[in-house]
């Protein structure tokens, strides 16, 4: 009954095998590895992109970080949703590594930004002249930091929204995964297609040891990414326990199987709570996060049971948490918790 985080699991038996066979012998490093030859090309094929340029770091929060510094100058703004992850989790690095880029946060309900509350935040920024920030990027994160997904149309109204002031647009997937299989959209139409300019594609979160793709669609700011990623410290030298994982990430769907496995569990939590008497998810839960809301007393009862999953706030008298599944999660882990729910 272990719900705290997707980080949480262990990698993939098809990860670590990987990894083993990456071991053997010699490669050649920084990236010249020839796993990594053969990932440029199942990368591209899967975002239906044959001119991307594709990188690997070991961290969400430097992929995003980096991803923003390359179209984010020092006076310029960042807009993304008020609790999206490079808002409230990540300790600064988006404007460490933009040079001070200022992050605006941008309502909208269930974790979601709409182009009337984006319209709102670019119209108020740039304005000033020399005094204010100017806009910069936008940001969307999918899935979103309350669990919901936009729909590669809603994307797309943000994005157009974004084109109208000049301004490129980044997707955060820290579970791209999962916001694919719960869409029904392809790499492609949730991306470039949708007017995205670079992503964040993720992979520890959904059975990887650790490892984010930066996917770039403008060859001509490849350069530049290299120059900043190795300035920031995140080029790898034994680059190819990167690209073992991720070759093996996107062979056979992988990708697409882990997070269906985890988002499978995630519905049959849901459908299991939103059954009990006194109790709700405060969002839709159409992926692997769900914020149930129960009565107080609800979490020492869970503990007693050994239920690992985090607090969050929630209104007077009651009780909320973050609920999050994986490709580890099993239906029995799912039902014992339901059972001690219940109890």
């Amino acid at each position: 009954m272990y719900f705290t985080s997707d980080n949480a699991s262990g990698a993939a038996p098809e990860i670590m095998a990987a990894l083993a066979r990456a071991n053997d012998g010699y490669a050649r490093s920084y990236g010249a590895d020839a796993i990594m030859d053969r990932l440029h090309d199942q990368i591209r094929a899967t975002f239906q992109a044959p001119e991307a340029a594709v990188y690997l770091v070991a961290t969400g929060t430097v992929a995003n970080s980096l991803a923003l510094s390359l179209y984010a100058q020092p006076w310029s703004a960042v807009f993304a949703h008020s609790d999206a992850h490079i808002a409230q989790d990540e300790c600064g690095a988006p404007e460490f590594y933009t040079n001070g880029a200022k992050l605006i946060g941008v309502a909208g309900d269930h974790g979601r930004m709409t182009p009337d509350t984006l319209g709102q935040a670019l119209a108020r920024t740039g304005t000033g002249g020399v005094h204010g920030v100017q806009r910069g990027v936008v940001s969307i994160t999918n899935v979103t930091e309350a669990g919901t997904t936009y729909t590669p149309a809603e994307i797309a109204a943000l994005t157009a929204l974004a084109k109208s002031y000049n301004l490129p647009s980044h997707l955060d997937g820290a579970r791209f995964a999962n916001a694919c299989v719960a869409t029904g959209a392809t790499a492609a139409e949730m991306t470039w297609q949708a007017g995205i300019d670079i992503v964040s594609f993720g992979g520890t979160k959904n059975g990887c040891l650790g490892v984010e793709a930066v996917v770039i669609f403008d060859p001509a700011k490849a350069w530049e990414f290299e120059l900043r990623r190795k300035r920031g410290g995140h080029l790898f030298s034994k680059h190819r326990y990167l690209s073992a994982q991720m070759e093996a990430y996107l062979t056979d769907d992988l990708w697409l199987r882990l997070a269906t496995h985890a988002n499978a569990m995630g519905a049959r939590l849901a459908k299991g709570i939103a059954a009990l008497p006194d109790m709700h998810l405060q969002h839709p839960a159409p992926a692997n996060m769900l914020f149930p809301e129960w009565p107080a007393g609800t979490h020492a009862r869970l503990d007693s049971a050994g239920a690992a999953y985090y607090q969050m706030p929630a209104p007077q008298g009651r009780e909320a948490a973050r609920l999050v599944t994986s490709w580890s999660t099993t239906e029995a882990d799912v039902d014992a918790f339901l059972n001690a729910l219940r109890a």
